[in-house]
């Protein structure tokens, strides 16, 4: 095996330790075991030590959401169509992706690191805000979206995103599809220029 293919063995071994018995029994021993390695050695030999490990772990599993999502989103022409990928785009991956983001999830409870630094996850999510604002101003701007307070909104989606994961930690069977459906419906209700008519389809 590569040494790549072994890091990546590992990364996944440890998702599976820490989104089915939670991050304070992910020990290198529970990773070695779920992993299939006959010794923690071959742990040491490619991540310094155990943070090191859950570092790398919540750097990958992010590093590939923001490319899924991006990479969907960037496909999209008008800011009205790019909100709407870029919902459905968080929830393909969240469906494909469960153990892994509740496994962030349980990582990266806290918004500071001991030293009282924002965490890394923290500033992933800033950012996130960040770029969801940007896209509500441009589409106010084209006047495909009504007038509403950018960031709140942004903050407000961000919110029901992250709220989905935190179900699923409890309830894996959740329909999701259901979830994924209802808020496109929300917030192309909560966002569009033209008010909605009752009986129409949103």
């Amino acid at each position: 095996m590569t040494e790549q293919a072994r890091r990546a063995q590992i990364v996944e071994a440890a998702v599976e330790v820490i989104a089915d018995e939670g991050l304070a029994k992910a020990s290198f021993a529970r990773i070695a075991r779920k992993a299939g390695l006959s010794s923690t050695g071959l742990i040491t030999y490619h991540f310094a030590n155990r943070q090191d490990l859950i570092d790398s772990l919540v750097a990958e599993v992010m590093a590939a959401f923001a490319g899924h999502v991006a990479e969907r989103v960037d496909a999209e022409q008008t800011p009205a169509a790019r909100l709407d990928a870029f919902i459905g785009a968080n929830l393909a991956f969240i469906g494909t992706h469960r153990k892994h983001l509740v496994a962030v999830l349980d990582i990266t409870t806290g918004s500071r690191t001991a030293e009282g630094r924002p965490s890394a996850l923290a500033k992933i999510m800033s950012a996130d805000i960040d770029a969801l604002e940007d896209l509500l101003v441009q589409g106010q701007r084209l006047g495909e979206f009504r007038a509403f307070h950018p960031r709140s909104v942004a903050i407000a989606i961000r919110s029901m995103r992250d709220g989905i994961i935190r179900v699923l930690s409890v309830d894996p069977d959740f329909d999701l599809s259901s979830y994924e459906h209802e808020l496109r419906a929300l917030v192309r209700l909560a966002t569009a220029a033209t008010p909605h008519v009752p009986g129409e389809t949103p």
